[in-house]
């Protein structure tokens, strides 16, 4: 087969963290899939025919990637952050595992980006320097009861945490919950990351400690980060540095 599929990383926003690699594949490709803000971020080019879709379609815009593939076409999937990371890499190859045998042969790539958990504890210092997981909050793909689970042995074996998707308008109150469980176990003094927008010109960063926290802080384009109890905060003019000991 002459198709091809890359799925691309773009990064958490800037146009400086797009790895050449991912423009490279974006200046070869006929056509770009991808959910309707990822894709706004693909200049128009003749030659190029853009398809951005609703967020809640990734199967179907994975069987239409392979499909033009299989067509001969070049096709970009892609992704912000790293396609990997709670992201399109994993539809495309359920959609691969599941659909016709020949869809095999073709030239699938991952190309990986900065996720937005790696640029967050880069803006902030190091908090994520030792042991850390990462969580993603919404419970549309998966119970809740399972994060309830995910959080707490997590906060038991004191790894530092970072949360992808904590706070949406469709569900506002599971944030809530996840501050919550968090407190149980970890108490209130833990240092605490909001970090919104990174690498945009709308960025914030927010440092508090736990029993500071309020749901309201985060949103859909806000990654969390909780330190571990070894976590600390280097005050000085301007942002302080947030950072977790590698002897931790």
């Amino acid at each position: 087969m002459t198709g091809w599929v890359v799925i691309a990383g773009l990064g958490p926003g800037a146009e400086g963290l797009v790895t050449p690699e991912v423009s490279d594949a974006l200046a070869q490709a006929t056509d770009v899939i991808g959910y309707i803000p990822y894709v706004a971020r693909v200049a128009e080019r003749p030659g190029l025919t853009l398809h951005a879709t609703d967020n809640r379609v990734e199967l179907d815009r994975a069987v239409h990637a392979l499909t033009l593939a299989a067509q001969g076409k070049r096709v970009a999937v892609v992704s912000s952050g790293d396609p990997g990371v709670f992201a399109m890499a994993s539809a495309l190859f359920d959609a691969l595992e599941a659909g016709p045998e020949q869809w095999r042969a073709l030239d699938i790539r991952v190309l990986p980006g900065i996720t937005a958990m790696l640029a967050a504890a880069a803006r902030a210092g190091a908090p994520l320097g030792h042991d850390f997981c990462a969580i993603n909050l919404s419970d549309n793909l998966k119970p809740w009861p399972l994060i309830e689970r995910r959080l707490r042995l997590a906060a038991q074996a004191d790894f530092a945490m970072a949360f992808y998707n904590p706070r949406s308008r469709s569900r506002p109150e599971g944030f809530g919950r996840a501050l919550d469980i968090l407190r149980e176990e970890c108490g209130g003094d833990r240092l605490i990351l909001f970090a919104r927008a990174v690498s945009t010109p709308e960025e914030e960063l927010r440092i508090v400690h736990l029993n500071q926290a309020m749901p309201d802080m985060a949103d859909m384009r806000t990654v969390v980060i909780v330190g571990s109890s070894r976590t600390r905060l280097i005050e000085r003019a301007g942002q302080p540095i947030l950072y977790t000991p590698r002897s931790a």
